[in-house]
């Protein structure tokens, strides 16, 4: 910019922009704020329906306790059970997010009567038959990524950001997500996940978003669909609660075994 045009734009009160943001900035930020919006909620519980179905469209449904602890300084904490149908009743799941680092989880198998930890190399294959990964159970922690800001588009009517986060664990099943997030809630609308060798993998769906406590939006439907396989899984949400009064006890895995 030529001195004179600065100067003259100074005169009149108007910041010129020496330093535009990038794209990498901007996705970051963006990213930032989804967070900022969904922090202060404490500890949630919720009871879920996972719906699996095959390339045929055969389905199996499970039915699923939940229930997750806000950590100050960490990933949150989460602890799901399997109560329908009988050959899974009392599976258990506990996980330990981590903005840092790989994330700690176990899987409780009541059949055998022992916890089993999954390993970080493993958080790429599927939990519980379904097209979730182990990795996509984890909280959403922002410096598990690096951002990229890729455009503006509408979808459902809904004004977007789109945003590639591209994860920092080697381990990861993905090179990249590409996010769309709008702009008035900040809610993550859809999710497109591409594999190691950079190949569509999965799509997963947000709809039926909700507020609670005023604030905090959750979707009543999630739905993951591998492009792959041609199999899907839809989780229907139900009955969130809030301040419940959980507290670390609840989230051990003593409380793995306990879970019925």
């Amino acid at each position: 910019m030529p001195l004179r045009i600065f100067l003259i734009l100074t005169l009149l009160g108007v910041q010129p922009l020496l330093h535009a943001e990038s794209a990498e900035e901007k996705g970051q930020a963006i990213a930032a704020e989804s967070i900022a919006r969904d922090t202060g909620w404490g500890d949630m519980k919720a009871d879920m329906q996972m719906i699996l179905r095959n390339r045929q469209g055969e389905e199996s449904l499970r039915e699923i306790r939940m229930q997750s602890l806000e950590q100050e300084n960490d990933g949150d904490k989460s602890l799901t059970v399997f109560d329908k149908p009988l050959d899974v009743k009392g599976t258990a799941f506990l996980s330990f997010s981590h903005a840092l680092g790989a994330d700690d989880q176990w899987l409780y198998l009541p059949a055998l009567k022992r916890v089993k930890r999954i390993s970080s190399r493993n958080k790429s294959g599927p939990f519980m038959g379904s097209e979730f990964a182990y990795e996509d159970l984890s909280s959403f922690e922002i410096e598990k990524y690096t951002y990229k800001y890729i455009k503006d588009e509408v979808i459902d009517g809904l004004d977007c950001f789109v945003v590639e986060q591209y994860p920092v664990d080697k381990n990861s099943g993905y090179t990249r997500r590409l996010v769309w997030i709008d702009k008035a809630e900040y809610r993550v609308q859809r999710a497109e996940f591409y594999d190691r060798k950079d190949s569509p993998l999965k799509t997963l769906t947000y709809t039926g978003y909700q507020q609670y406590l005023n604030k905090y939006w959750r979707p009543d439907r999630m739905d993951m669909v591998n492009h792959q396989t041609g199999k899907s899984t839809e989780l229907r949400w139900m009955n969130y609660q809030f301040g419940s009064g959980l507290d670390e006890a609840d989230f051990n895995k003593n409380s793995l075994k306990r879970a019925r």
